[in-house]
């Protein structure tokens, strides 16, 4: 069986095994933009927008990857994939309205170019489009799924919002938050493709770990490189998430083992908006142990969710699935 390479020139991980999933992937991309026609023009303009923009679309490919892994060879995975996507994709939509993002994946976002108003309705739209596919195919474990993850990533955005400008969060709030809006959706892709292969209920227990655990790699991963990442490889500016008062893990460390200088520091910037602070708290989180520790976190992380899929059949799926865990972690973008 061939093993995939990962390399930092790959700008999506789907490159990597275009002879494994190229076909998958192809219908996966006309479905989509099938089910952003609307007789409202501005769905299509904005959807459009930000699913042309790119990114690495993780989330639908772990239900194609362990669809295959498991022997589907039907049709339901590519209509799952999507529904993932669209809740993916308004869920970023309403954030950038939250966080008042000036880009998204190098362009701008679809609040800066169409206003918070389109951006939010158009997310509402793929929010409602995504459970209308999710009737089409009539499975109440899918409904089931979904369902309690949508309720979950709200859950965790309203959390964070709860969260922001105080400095006195520590490392289990943060991982409650984090799994809640960011790993939940991980999970419930790779459920979805047990569901799609008919799995055994061990399956369904190994694909849970599975995404979960790559779900809180990826957000770690992605909280290191908002300190550490370079702008034109992130298609963001870094920094944002100090921007926004948000303590990530990096954040949440040094404020826990850095000088009193450097606490005081936080505490001013994130409860009273001490602008002047921003450059010093960046360079003191660069200098410090916080993004190793970040980093050492995620590959625990990552190490846990490719342990899990042991028992998954051996192919060249379960290779790819693998191979993401250290994509996860070795990525720079």
């Amino acid at each position: 069986m061939s093993q995939p390479v990962l390399s930092e020139s790959d700008t999506n991980p789907s490159v990597v095994f275009p002879d494994l999933i190229m076909a998958d992937l192809a219908a996966l991309d006309i479905l989509i933009h099938e089910q952003l026609r609307s007789d409202a023009v501005l769905v299509r303009h904005v959807g459009e927008h930000i699913i042309n923009a790119g990114g690495k679309r993780i989330r639908p490919l772990l239900v194609l990857l362990i669809a295959r892994a498991l022997g589907h060879g039907g049709g339901h995975h590519h209509t799952m994939a999507a529904i993932i996507e669209f809740i993916h994709t308004a869920s970023l939509l309403h954030d950038d309205v939250v966080d008042e993002s000036r880009l998204r994946r190098g362009v701008e976002s679809a609040n800066t170019r169409f206003g918070n108003a389109a951006a939010v309705l158009v997310g509402d739209f793929m929010h409602t489009r995504a459970f209308q596919m999710m009737l089409s195919l009539n499975n109440m474990k899918v409904m089931e799924i979904l369902a309690d993850a949508t309720n979950t990533i709200a859950e965790g955005e309203v959390m964070q919002l709860m969260k922001m400008r105080q400095s006195d969060v520590d490392e289990e709030q943060y991982f409650t938050i984090i799994h809640a809006k960011t790993a939940k959706l991980f999970e419930a892709a790779s459920l979805l493709g047990v569901v799609a292969a008919s799995g055994s209920d061990r399956f369904h227990t190994a694909a849970s770990t599975y995404g979960r655990s790559l779900g809180m790699a990826f957000q770690l991963v992605d909280d290191c490189l908002d300190y550490a990442g370079d702008t034109a490889m992130l298609g963001k500016n870094t920094g944002n998430d100090l921007r926004e008062s948000k303590m990530t893990l990096p954040l949440i460390y040094l404020a826990q083992h850095g000088t009193a200088d450097e606490k005081r520091l936080i505490t001013e910037y994130i409860e009273n908006g001490v602008d002047a602070h921003f450059e010093a708290i960046m360079h003191a989180v660069r200098q410090s142990d916080a993004l190793e520790y970040t980093s050492q976190k995620a590959a625990a992380q990552a190490t846990a969710a490719s342990r899990a899929i042991g028992l998954f059949p051996d192919n060249d799926y379960k290779n790819t699935l693998t191979q993401l865990c250290r994509f996860a972690v070795e990525r720079k973008y």
